[in-house]
């Protein structure tokens, strides 16, 4: 009995713990304990992978193409770095300040005969 008490230690006071918290907290404790502690380990991940894609959508909005030569810049310069170009009046050109009117087709029809 000796040695069954020294090989295992650790599990007879983890039971000793149960068969204390459950008479006193009940089965109901244990339960929402074990699901929170279960549902903290599924939500951080999420919580990271949502601060993630909230990080790199904020660092896209920064990213400028220079439409002269195609060079990718961040948003701190204001010229390209390889032609020169200004960037801040290729901002202005974006195609969402463009009205619906200037990007519409006129297409003619024609009778086939």
């Amino acid at each position: 009995m000796n040695y069954f008490l020294k090989v295992n230690k650790n599990f007879l006071t983890y039971s000793l713990i149960l068969l204390i918290l459950i008479p006193i907290f009940g089965i109901n404790f244990l339960v929402s304990f074990i699901s929170n502690i279960l549902l903290l380990l599924l939500l951080i991940p999420l919580l990271l992978l949502i601060l993630v894609f909230i990080g790199f959508n904020s660092f896209k909005s920064e990213i400028n193409r220079c439409n002269n030569c195609g060079t990718i810049s961040l948003g701190l310069n204001e010229t390209c770095m390889n032609c020169g170009a200004d960037l801040n009046n290729f901002k202005n050109k974006d195609e969402l300040g463009i009205d619906p009117s200037e990007r519409t087709i006129e297409i003619k029809a024609e009778e086939i005969k």
